[in-house]
């Protein structure tokens, strides 16, 4: 456990002041919202060993099926950004943002006024505030002040809130803060009242953008606060932190012309796992011909690979610490020069440490802020000029955007009739899915006992797959959400040993007697 000095409740600006609902949530704030799931609904890995007893090969399997292309098949193309923002509780702006995208293309609406992309760039900075802190909050931070052998029911944000008030307090004002921005620019009513094809639906009032600029600056300094947090963890144990789960692979990206980090909009771009670039420049109509994608038999998971390497020596990773790498630049002030201290510990290597996604997702909430803070700033924001003028309809199109936990590719077919007649959704989980098995089989190589899965192997796969993605991460940190069972196959393929997180953090035998 961490030890940090006692210090006096943070300064609260107007706008986020405690209210009696915050309070009560900085003593135990409220589990991040999520889709709901049935109470079968959960992911799996399987270890397989081989001949020898020794880890062989590990494998994530989320067991749900959303079937939500086949659902969207058929659909008017004018309802597909308001029905995707469903594929996600955590991220909806990404998938409205996605799909809204493809809309603009497929109705002719190819340049958009300045004001009305300002509009959806703020409504995306701060859908990447309200769900880094989710996810480094009150998923990783138990993790990483309370240790990974703390206790499973102590081991989560009330635990954090317990000992660490002031940074439990933060993290609810510090995610609140991202739902207010995307609450402003949507009008209160979800994001999917936020862009329509050619544009955006309302304008910013003046009051709003106000109320938003006078608490930004505080939530700049809270994330410096706790990224001297993560450097001061990192330095207790620097080993443990650059190799938990540390697996070399290539990383894809999106960036601006200038070669910086763009969440909203840019061009592929992809490094191998020493920092070589791979391909470049590539326009997001482009996306199938530089990624393939490999289907295993069972039909449930999907791994994408880079075509020209392979299935096999293709696989890349997607999110923070891939963006942060990938490009040459973050144009906001702080947040490049905590990138550049970031980027230091490697010595002019690339990262590949599990762990630093959470210190690079950090990086990218402040970055975020930043963002938000200069286009509320900017007087164009307030403009009413929101819709383009339609141009030349097509049949086909593609939305790309960087989702806070990876590149997001949506395509969408139209029929003669203006309905879907196929997509293509990958989001970021799809895009880790190898990158996600390769750190597990590492974490299960460094804590396999030899005989069987222990708790505290469960614990430490769990950590691994939370700094992915949070949608699959176990129920200790968020009750209720996504159980995980773990089991052990030998060499033939027989079930050795298994264990389960229930929903309500306990963990049970799954194996039949």
């Amino acid at each position: 456990m961490l030890a940090l000095e006692t210090a006096p409740a943070p300064r609260m600006p107007h706008r986020i002041a405690p209210n009696p609902a915050t309070a009560a949530a900085a003593q135990g704030p409220e589990p991040p919202q999520a889709e709901s799931q049935g109470p079968d609904s959960q992911g799996k890995v399987t270890i397989q060993l081989d001949a020898r007893g020794r880890v062989h090969r590990v494998r994530l399997q989320t067991l749900q099926s959303r079937s939500f292309e086949r659902f969207l098949q058929g659909r008017p193309a004018r309802d597909i950004p308001d029905l995707v923002q469903r594929l996600c509780g955590i991220c909806p702006v990404s998938h409205h943002l996605a799909a809204v995208k493809a809309l603009d293309r497929l109705t002719g609406h190819d340049r958009l006024p300045p004001t009305a992309e300002k509009l959806r760039r703020l409504m995306q900075y701060g859908q990447m505030v309200q769900s880094h802190a989710v996810q480094f909050y009150h998923l990783a931070e138990p993790d990483l002040l309370l240790g990974f052998d703390c206790e499973t029911t102590r081991r989560g944000i009330v635990g954090v809130a317990r000992d660490f008030p002031q940074l439990a307090t933060e993290a609810v004002l510090v995610r609140r803060f991202g739902q207010d921005v995307v609450r402003a620019v949507a009008g209160g009513r979800g994001p999917g009242a936020g862009a329509v094809p050619g544009g955006m639906r309302r304008a910013l009032g003046r009051e709003a953008r106000d109320l938003l600029r006078a608490d930004v600056d505080q939530v700049i300094d809270w994330t410096c606060g706790a990224l001297r947090v993560l450097e001061r963890l990192h330095a207790m144990n620097p080993a443990f932190y650059d190799h938990f789960g540390e697996v070399g692979g290539n990383m894809i990206g999106l960036v601006s012309a200038s070669g910086a980090v763009d969440f909203y909009d840019g061009r592929l771009r992809a490094r191998d796992a020493r920092g070589g670039m791979i391909f470049d420049g590539v326009a997001a109509t482009g996306w199938r011909g530089v990624l393939g994608d490999q289907a295993r038999p069972s039909g449930r998971m999907r791994f994408p690979h880079i075509r020209a390497l392979g299935p096999e020596m293709g696989w890349y990773r997607v999110g923070p610490l891939a963006r942060l790498q990938v490009c040459d630049l973050l144009t906001s002030e702080k947040a490049e020069t905590e990138r550049q201290r970031l980027l230091a510990v490697g010595g002019g290597k690339p990262l590949h440490g599990t762990l630093f996604y959470h210190w690079a997702r950090l990086i990218e909430l402040l970055h975020a802020a930043e963002l938000i803070r200069d286009l509320l700033d900017d007087p164009e924001i307030l403009g009413t000029d929101l819709m383009a003028d339609p141009g030349t309809p097509r049949r086909s199109a593609v939305g790309v955007i960087e989702a806070p936990r990876g590149t997001l590719f949506h395509r969408y077919d139209l029929d003669a009739q203006d309905r879907v007649r196929r997509c293509d959704l990958v989001i970021a989980s799809t895009n880790n899915t190898r990158a996600m098995n390769e750190a597990l089989r590492q974490v299960a190589q460094q804590h396999f006992d030899g005989r069987a899965i222990t708790e505290g192997l469960l614990g430490h796969l769990e950590v691994a797959i939370r700094a992915y993605d949070p949608c699959l991460s176990g129920a200790a940190h968020a009750l209720g959400q996504s159980p995980l069972a773990v089991e052990l196959r030998d060499a033939a393929g027989a079930l050795v040993s298994g264990l389960r997180r229930g929903a309500d953090g306990g963990v049970s035998c799954c194996v039949p007697s």
